[in-house]
């Protein structure tokens, strides 16, 4: 019998999955907004800017050559209460991303409507994909402060293989400490993963993990190069550097490239020239494959995760901070409880996602 394609496995997923309603208007959120608490404080005066939703910034794109348009414009596809991270592309045009507060994986399909592929993730965070179709995800189980379990649950975190079958890699560091909370990573092809954590690490398919950095360094982002060889993780201000050997083990630290002065260095893409796309919080930085800076294309909202997408991986996608409420103001949390609330963006690029992974 024919094999299936590495795709078809998590494409059959989808079809099968729960299909709800249409993505709802994108500035209407498709879940219920939390109870406010008894006694917040008001909310001051919400002063829209003409021409832009409720919570966004201008996001005038000036064009970078063989990247982007001058004047491409942003399209706000899909808005939730809820969080949408670590989002990687299908391989029908649509993408999928973890939601870590409904314990979902969901796909925004390129028909336009919403899919639930899993359910029960232990509040998954981050999702990554390898060429062989196996997805990975950092499960983050009861981590997250907002959550009313919080105090309570003992669930160790953990990065496990979600699919085609659940498999735990592991919930420690060598030394039998706990992970804490985890924050992003990269299948590394292999059946295992690079992952961060404060810093960053390798789980290999066995279980074993090892340390790629753990000083000096204020880890989320992490990605590999096109051909592997390369390991990028992004620290604050800078995108740094390894080199991954043979069995996945990494040396030679440094700096990569760094973010035009702009702080909080998150999500990272690359396209089909090796070109490396980064999140931070002016919107996403280019530059690149010997880290040369090529410039900023700006964001509408704070941005965090990216990925390319669509038949063509022409159109990057872009979850970002922030949510229009009912009442078409800025979505605000009562005080103490954090605001999750995320929009995902598209704009067209003249770049193209490299193609021989998922991301």
């Amino acid at each position: 019998m024919r094999r299936a394609a590495p795709f078809a496995l998590l494409l059959a997923l989808a079809a099968q999955a729960q299909n709800t309603a249409p993505v709802a208007p994108a500035a209407t959120p498709t879940a219920p907004p939390p109870a406010a608490a008894p006694g917040a404080p008001a909310v001051q005066p919400y002063v829209p800017i003409p021409g832009l939703r409720a919570g966004e910034r201008i996001a005038e794109v000036r064009g970078i050559p063989g990247v982007v348009a001058a004047n491409a414009q942003w399209e706000l596809v899909w808005a939730d209460f809820e969080t949408a991270d670590g989002i990687i592309p299908t391989a029908d045009g649509g993408v999928m991303f973890a939601q870590e507060q409904t314990d979902t994986i969901r796909k925004l399909g390129a028909d336009g409507r919403e899919y639930v592929v899993l359910r029960d993730t232990h509040a998954t965070g981050s999702i990554s994909q390898d060429a062989q179709g196996r997805l990975f995800g950092v499960q983050r189980t009861c981590t997250d402060s907002a959550r009313p379990f919080y105090q309570s649950c003992q669930e160790l975190t953990y990065i496990a293989q979600l699919l085609p079958e659940h498999r735990v890699l592991a919930n420690s560091f060598a030394d039998g400490k706990p992970f804490g909370r985890l924050n992003d990573l990269m299948a590394d092809g292999k059946g295992g993963a690079y992952f961060s954590v404060g810093g960053a690490y390798h789980v290999s398919a066995a279980g074993v993990v090892t340390v790629v950095e753990n000083q000096n360094l204020s880890s989320n982002g992490i990605l590999l190069s096109a051909d592997g060889k390369t390991l990028w993780v992004t620290n604050s201000d800078r995108v740094i550097a390894f080199d991954v050997q043979p069995d996945g083990s990494t040396k030679n630290r440094r700096d990569f490239g760094l973010l035009d002065g702009d702080r909080g260095g998150d999500g990272m893409a690359i396209d089909s020239e090796g070109r490396l796309y980064v999140t931070a919080s002016k919107g996403v930085h280019v530059l690149a494959k010997d880290g040369k800076y090529l410039g900023l294309i700006p964001t509408p909202r704070s941005p965090i995760t990216l990925t390319f997408a669509g038949p063509a991986k022409n159109i990057l996608y872009v979850p970002m901070m922030g949510v229009v409420g009912p009442d078409g103001k800025p979505w605000t949390t009562p005080q103490g409880v954090r605001n999750v609330g995320m929009s995902i963006y598209r704009i067209p690029m003249l770049s193209t996602g490299f193609a021989s992974r998922p991301k």
